[in-house]
């Protein structure tokens, strides 16, 4: 006898008698999707330009991306934000980035509805909306969408992914991380990776490993059951960073340099048909040095640089294709719904002459052509946080101007690529309807069949703001359905309609001509009220899709009527108000869980802390107390922050108690105990004691002396002529007990794990804090 089943929430069919025999059972029926109904994948690349796939025009070997856009659709209109986490929550809502709250990164939110990077509950998620209608849900890679000061164990975690509707989550949630020593969570609680370098360890590839996992999971338990994967991979965001084999098998390309690649990049795009015939290629950015004017050693630095990159972004296909191959083996790859997509533009965040260490431009330190080239044969290893120059940023967005971050299409133009065999029929065609991120959502609801939900866990939902394109999939000739488009960024603005576009740089078209450097982007109120007065620029992209001819001055009334067309849009999704400050933007106090304290203490086997979250130790006096029982032969770590590419360790080795600090990677200092430790227990402790100020603008953090105390005596010290400024270190945070990924120092291995009893480790941070706001910038824009 088949079972009687009823929708929830409505009367029980059945029959309750006063016994089992006189009664008949009904059951709620269990959430099905549709039968035979696609799921859906996306694959989100970070910082991958229009110019930069195989598909695209590049040299850049991605063939698999590359099969799926041979046997679908390439679109060459697709526009996204020009920034990381605004463009994420779009692609997942179907809302602008500003009716998200999400108007720029999460640690540059600000105390207004359209930026306080708190995305409202009434803007679904499309994990949410089709686990309700019965697909399994998963997030893999990438996240960046809870606010910076959520991301602890602390929680609170209703804005993590899974209290946004994914079922399960493995990757990391801030904006970029280590791809040797990553920072994993695995659901809601954090994981070290399954392996290390030394064994063969790599991001992408565990994060393939584990996409395919989920999904086979699924599968094998509920083989009908459909299912939406959030595919997001740390490439091609720095660090750049790759097994050197993949590396080789660039050697030479990129010698003739960016000017060289453009030129056939564009040759390429045009055979291809991604852009139109009468195209004409942007022209050369005036931040941009022209590569015969460099230098034989930086050309083969720079060159280096860019290999590193290809092969990042090729082994990151590869991945990618180990997935897909997965979904074909299984039978599940026709009727599943992909769409490729980057964030943003190509990035310019390696400044004029790439880094081989970001955190040293992040803490004002330069970079010298010679110390960097001694790092030529590393790049791409665990010991480098490697980012290519903004020349390969410029070239990478071929055939536009600009990059990541900027309202120009090279920051907000990006390949996009659709595949599914049992719903299109058409092959390898492109697409040039205008379209946007936040028409993805909307577009799979479309096929899928599926209506914008009223209410998701009982809060009434928001109209979606996009719109769909999926009558493109099969007819090249419909027109948009996307007629008007607006573009916020850091006071960054643009307008796109109906074939025009307006835009107004800040603080104008590049940082030589407006004499500010690389993310001073801040301009004052009558800076501002000139640009919105003389700063546009007016584009016919349906005529000039690169913006090479300004019809400002020619066009005067068209260029009027999309300024007024801006702040009507800017209205209606919460853009204003127009902020394009930046240290003081990124400065201003938000809400915490807990309040600051003078007083942190800290216990072994617990999470790692988030350098947001830890002790604000730099530019100021500070001690460390830990109270250990002490055996003969016993070692380790007692607490430790940073990594390799900056921060310190306090452990016990060879019967001692040692301080190590590490200067950016550049120079190491240490002090130990004049004797050895004494059995039983004790109080440790490190004190830094300033002698002079910090020159923050040279990086230079202040000097001082590191003394360590045994009981209260003084056992050891030593000078600490330079300390870091600003930024501790990337992405490793503080960790009690060992050191997890890459080491602070190298007198031990990692984790070197504590071996005896520590009760806690105690922070006093009461001494007065000197900062460089300007500085805290750089770091944070970076982390996009």
């Amino acid at each position: 006898m088949s079972l009687k089943e009823y929708p929830p929430g409505t009367a029980f069919p059945g029959v309750i008698g006063r016994t089992f025999a006189e009664s008949e059972p009904a059951w709620p029926q269990p959430l099905r999707a549709r039968r035979g109904a696609p799921n859906v994948l996306y694959i989100v690349l970070d910082d991958v330009g229009f110019g930069q796939l195989g598909c695209y025009g590049a040299p850049i070997r991605t063939p698999n991306i590359d099969r799926l856009a041979a046997n679908g659709l390439r679109y060459a209109n697709m526009h996204t934000t020009a920034l990381c986490s605004p463009s994420r929550s779009c692609m997942i809502t179907g809302r602008n980035h500003h009716s998200n709250a999400m108007s720029c990164i999460t640690e540059g939110s600000t105390g207004y509805p359209g930026s306080n990077g708190l995305i409202p509950f009434e803007n679904g998620f499309l994990s949410e909306i089709l686990r309700g209608h019965g697909y399994n849900t998963f997030a893999v890679g990438k996240w960046h969408l809870t606010p910076a000061e959520q991301c602890t164990a602390a929680g609170p975690y209703d804005r993590w992914p899974l209290g946004r509707g994914f079922d399960r989550f493995y990757g990391f949630l801030g904006g970029d991380t280590h791809q040797y020593y990553p920072d994993l969570v695995y659901d809601n609680h954090q994981v070290t990776p399954p392996r290390t370098p030394a064994q063969g360890y790599h991001l992408t590839e565990d994060l393939a490993d584990r996409a395919i996992e989920f999904i086979a999971d699924a599968k094998q338990i509920a083989p009908d059951k459909p299912f939406f994967m959030h595919f997001c991979t740390g490439a091609g965001h720095a660090p750049h960073q790759v097994p050197r084999a993949w590396i080789e098998k660039y050697a030479g390309m990129f010698d003739d340099g960016w000017d060289a690649y453009r030129e056939k990049v564009f040759a390429r795009q045009l055979e291809l048909g991604l852009v139109p015939p009468n195209t004409t290629l942007s022209a050369r950015d005036p931040d941009v040095k022209a590569w015969s004017a460099c230098s034989a050693d930086e050309k083969r630095l720079y060159a280096r640089m860019m290999e590193v990159f290809a092969a990042f972004l090729e082994h990151t296909d590869h991945q990618i294709g180990r997935l897909l191959d997965h979904l074909a083996t299984t039978g599940e790859l026709d009727n599943t719904l992909v769409m490729v997509v980057s964030d943003n533009g190509a990035s310019a965040e390696g400044g004029p002459h790439g880094s081989i260490n970001e955190n040293l431009f992040f803490n004002n330190v330069p970079e010298t052509l010679e110390e960097n080239l001694k790092a030529y044969d590393e790049l791409g290893g665990p010991d480098h946080f490697n980012h290519y120059p903004w020349g390969w940023a410029w070239a990478g967005d071929t055939p536009f101007r600009r990059w990541k971050r900027e309202t120009y299409r090279g920051g907000a133009t990006d390949p996009f690529v659709v595949h599914w065999p049992a719903g299109i029929k058409a092959r390898g065609e492109v697409r040039t309807q205008y379209a946007h991120l936040i028409d993805m959502v909307p577009t799979v609801l479309d096929a899928l069949g599926v209506a914008p939900p009223a209410q998701i866990h009982g809060v009434t939902q928001s109209p979606i703001e996009g719109v769909s394109f999926a009558h493109t999939f099969d007819d090249g000739a419909a027109p948009s359905k996307h007629r008007t488009q607006y573009f916020e960024m850091m006071g960054h603005r643009a307008i796109y309609h109906n074939g025009w576009r307006a835009v107004c740089p800040v603080p104008g078209p590049s940082f030589a001509q407006a004499g500010v450097g690389f993310g001073e982007l801040a301009v004052d109120e009558a800076k501002l009220r000139e640009l919105d007065a003389h700063g546009w620029e007016l584009y016919h992209v349906d005529e000039d899709c690169a913006e090479t001819a300004n019809l400002a001055e020619q066009n005067r009334p068209q260029l009027i009527e999309l300024i007024a067309m801006w702040y009507v849009e800017a209205g209606r999704y919460q853009v204003l108000p127009i902020d394009s400050r930046g240290t003081a933007r990124l400065a201003e106090e938000r809400p915490h869980i807990t309040e600051a304290r003078e007083r942190y203490v800290y216990h072994p086997h617990t999470s790692t802390v988030s350098n947001n979250s830890a002790p604000q130790i730099l530019n100021r006096p500070h001690s460390i107390t830990a109270n250990v029982d002490i055996e003969d032969g016993l070692e380790g770590v007692l607490v430790a922050q940073g990594g390799s590419s900056g921060g310190y360790s306090l452990y016990v080795k060879d019967e001692k108690l040692h301080y190590a600090y590490n200067y950016l990677g550049v120079q190491e200092f240490r002090v130990e105990t004049d004797a050895a430790l004494p059995a039983g227990r004790h109080e440790l402790r490190f004190e830094f004691e300033p002698t002079g100020a910090p020159d923050i603008a040279h990086g230079k953090g202040t000097p001082g002396k590191a003394q360590l105390y045994v009981d209260g005596k003084l056992a050891g010290e030593a000078e600490l002529p330079v300390t870091i400024p600003v930024n501790i270190g990337i992405t490793e945070g503080l960790t009690c007990g060992r050191d997890d990924g890459s080491v602070v120092t190298t007198a031990y291995e990692a984790p070197f794990t504590f071996t005896g009893k520590l009760d806690a480790v105690t922070y006093d941070v009461s001494g007065e804090l000197l900062h460089d706001p300007e500085s805290e910038l750089r770091r944070l824009l970076a982390h996009q």
